[in-house]
């Protein structure tokens, strides 16, 4: 809602200065004011009133209608229509309608006054093709990039989807079954695991859909996954999981920081070797930071696990939703698997 007031608050505030311009650029006949109320004033004030016309007209109408449907016959024939009548009317309607003039200097001599006519003529033809071109321009240059937008939010809903349905099924019907096992042992944990895998369900279903989520939601979110982990693995998990700042009021894109904390469990447990798993999470005013390592240890994964979807969706993600303000370093040595990540909150 804030946005598009803000565009309304652009656009009256844009078309107001190029209505304006009439008053600055044409030739002032009355020194002794500061606006000179003249036919020329007059005129060009019509033609640029009919070039917001033609903008606007082209920006709705031409452009998505006719040019982007390829329809390039019918485009032309419009734009070259619009240039004729943009650049006659104010000329037709000043000379045929004289109580719309303003009284204008004597005439110079007859031989000068045909020099004149011509020389202004031209001029005003070079001036209307540079204005309608102009205009024609900006338009076209707007809706095109309106238009790259909203393939990009396109793209990153797509994105998002797709992320979603890359929700690891081992991970589900595992827990499923550490939570039919406490079921089975009558262990106080369980209506605790099903609530914390529900709210893991409801969040991913409902509030993934949107491009921005509450920070407290994804925190939970991630706070419920290790906690599920935990459940799964017993004291297998030699975890250092810690959080430091107020995540109220502060909004970020759903599911950024999860893809991660997955990849360290995925490839950093296992019972037999050194596990030891790292994740601090700091939030402050404006910014997120996020370190996360892991022991390399042996591990089992499908090649369709080991492709790193989830990883390069992030990236991907980060790139779109986050340019030029975040930095992700992933590095790793013959011990360790390091993700350091941080986020300029909008």
């Amino acid at each position: 809602m804030f946005r598009k007031k803000y565009e309304w608050v652009f656009h009256v505030a844009a078309c107001t200065l190029f209505l304006s311009i009439p008053f600055f650029s044409t030739p002032e006949h009355n020194s002794n004011r500061v606006f000179s109320i003249s036919d020329f004033v007059l005129r060009d004030l019509v033609q640029y009133m009919l070039l917001v016309a033609f903008f606007y007209l082209t920006y709705m109408v031409l452009i998505p209608r006719l040019y982007f449907t390829k329809k390039y016959i019918y485009f032309s024939i419009v734009i070259l229509t619009s240039m004729w009548l943009i650049a006659f009317i104010p000329h037709v309607l000043f000379n045929n309608f004289p109580e719309v003039r303003m009284p204008m200097p004597p005439p110079p001599h007859e031989g000068e006054m045909h020099h004149d006519k011509r020389n202004f003529f031209f001029a005003r033809i070079n001036h209307n093709l540079f204005l309608f071109l102009a205009v024609a321009l900006l338009a076209l240059l707007l809706r095109i990039r309106n238009r790259w937008l909203q393939t990009e939010k396109e793209k990153l809903n797509a994105e998002l989807l797709y992320l979603k349905a890359q929700i690891n099924p081992h991970f589900l019907f595992n827990t499923l079954n550490s939570i039919y096992s406490l079921a089975i042992q009558k262990a106080d944990t369980t209506p605790e695991a099903v609530q914390k895998l529900s709210s893991m369900m409801r969040y991913i279903l409902t509030e993934a859909n949107n491009n921005f989520v509450p920070l407290e939601k994804e925190i939970d979110y991630i706070k419920n996954y290790i906690d599920l982990q935990k459940l799964r693995f017993g004291s297998e998990v030699k975890l250092n999981y810690s959080i430091w700042g107020n995540p109220s009021n502060k909004s970020i894109a759903p599911l950024i920081l999860i893809s991660f904390i997955e990849n360290a469990f995925k490839y950093g447990m296992n019972a037999a070797e050194d596990t030891n798993i790292k994740i601090v999470i700091n939030m402050y005013e404006k910014r997120v930071e996020m370190l996360v390592i892991n022991n390399k240890v042996t591990v089992a994964v499908s090649e369709e696990s080991r492709n790193g979807i989830g990883i390069e969706n992030t990236r991907s993600r980060l790139e779109l939703l986050y340019p030029y303000a975040h930095e992700l370093v992933i590095t790793e040595d013959e011990k360790q698997f390091t993700v350091k990540l941080n986020i300029e909150l909008a």
